[in-house]
């Protein structure tokens, strides 16, 4: 503590900056300024960073030294013989002080953020172009108290992941260390290295776990507020080796590989649409035990022809990017199945369309004489708790650890898979899902869960483009 009462500038920790380049590539040193030491004038230009044995500041020496002359360089002291390496124009991430490996090098987490470019937000205050107030009519003027919802900055910055919206997020991410402890970061954009809209960010130490835990990370205020103001989604991952290698992907069909729940196509053939949606939206919703409910469901399908199914695929609406997605986890190797809470010959059906490898669904019985359906079920029902022990059979005759499982869907049923696997994705998914899921996605596209395994565009495109 200074004289003045002030904190001595030499002891206060940094906060992040970022310069010019940061967005197109710049080098975290010059980016974040926190790694930077003081170099002597000794010029060092060889490659592998050695430095010449009783070298001293503007010495010269009239023959070239022998390898012998050369020692392992072991960092950049701070005395007055401090090495100097050259700039040879090579941008690089460094991950700690002189490349020497941190306390914490094994404990990263990766952070994607998706900036929500199909969610037009209006501003708080509509304010008047002429008067400046929020309204001129006092009709119009609300009298209650003021929203908690925080106010958007994207207006100011960009409709993108901005330079001011990487800092905003680091800081908070510093703001959480207790006790503090310097970040390590390094980013990548995935989409557009001048406007990203996807952008991956490694830092490390993750949070003590006994201040916050990983699970309550993304639940945290200052992270759920962030998210508002910038108008992005956060998707936290702890960092390891099958982070990016994945060998198995499970999906459910309704609502996630389809935009349509099946069964509420069929009511609608027969008139009963309405009593049918009611009960499917509160099962989805964990309001109503699953098997149950899809019982009273199946029960109104009584009568229907045993052909409605041949007829369905012709309305049946496959999510966009579902193809590009399963094309591309194809080409690395996946596994793929549907795991769903519908029925089998759509399942079938679509598992051939997408190129999965397995399909389990619920059968519906019809009757022999007449090719109707009973309004009964036969065999297991697929429902949660059958959906991640398939997952894990599934896994198992693949030889595949869960570790690189990666499960999708969007309903309450989805919710024990996605907990099974490596990676659990709530896609477009109802409110109580996606606080309980892992990890959420919003998007108009399923193929954007590839960044969430770091891929970015030109590597999807290749993928996508490979012959």
């Amino acid at each position: 503590m200074a004289a003045d009462g002030n904190i001595d500038k030499a002891t206060r920790a940094e906060r992040p900056m970022l310069r010019h380049s940061s967005l197109s590539g710049g080098s975290i040193l010059q980016d974040h300024q926190q790694y930077r030491r003081p170099f002597s004038d000794l010029v060092n230009d060889r490659l592998d960073e050695h430095q010449l044995r009783g070298a001293t500041p503007g010495s010269e020496s009239s023959s070239e030294p022998d390898d012998d002359d050369y020692e392992q360089f072991q960092g950049n002291p701070a005395g007055a013989s401090a090495a100097r390496i050259k700039n040879a124009g090579i941008i690089h991430t460094m991950s700690h002080n002189n490349c020497q490996p941190g306390p914490n090098e094994g404990e990263k987490i990766v952070a994607t953020i998706f900036y929500r470019a199909d969610r037009v937000r209006q501003r708080h205050a509509q304010l008047s172009t002429e008067t400046g107030a929020p309204s001129t009519s006092i009709e119009h003027l609300s009298l209650g108290a003021e929203t908690s919802e925080p106010e958007p900055l994207d207006h100011l910055y960009g409709f993108y992941i901005s330079q001011i919206c990487l800092t905003y997020f680091l800081q908070i991410l510093e703001e959480l260390q207790h006790p503090y402890q310097r970040l390590t970061t390094s980013h990548r954009c995935l989409d557009s290295q001048v406007y990203p809209r996807v952008m991956e960010i490694t830092f490390s130490p993750p949070p003590n776990p006994e201040y916050l835990t990983f699970e309550d990370l993304r639940k945290h205020e200052s992270i759920w507020r962030f998210e508002r103001q910038w108008n992005v989604e956060v998707v936290f991952q702890r960092e390891s080796v099958f982070r990016k290698h994945k060998r198995l992907a499970v999906f459910d069909m309704d609502s996630t590989l389809i935009q349509q729940e099946v069964i509420d196509e069929i009511a609608r053939a027969i008139g009963v649409e309405k009593q049918v949606s009611e009960i499917t939206e509160r099962a989805m919703n964990g309001e109503l035990d699953f098997t149950a409910s899809l019982n009273a469901r199946v029960a109104l399908l009584k009568g229907v022809p045993g052909d409605v199914f041949e007829k369905l695929k012709t309305v049946i609406r496959v999510t966009p990017g579902a193809r590009e997605l399963c094309l591309a986890l194809k080409r690395l190797g996946f596994k793929m199945a549907v795991l769903s809470g519908g029925f089998t010959p759509l399942a079938e059906w679509l598992a051939g369309e997408l190129g999965l490898d397995y399909a389990f669904a619920n059968n519906l019985v019809a009757c022999p004489e007449t090719g109707k359906l009973t309004g009964e079920l036969t065999g297991n029902i697929v429902d949660s708790h059958r959906k991640a022990f398939l997952l894990k059979q599934i896994a198992a005759e693949n030889g595949i650890p869960l570790a690189q499982v990666m499960a999708v869907g969007d309903g309450a049923n989805d919710l024990p898979m996605m907990k099974t696997a490596g990676l659990g994705v709530a896609f477009n998914a109802k409110p109580r899902v996606q606080f309980e899921a892992p990890t959420r996605v919003n998007s108009s596209s399923l193929q954007d869960i590839l960044y969430l395994l770091g891929f970015s565009i030109s590597e999807q495109q290749a993928l996508l483009e490979v012959s």
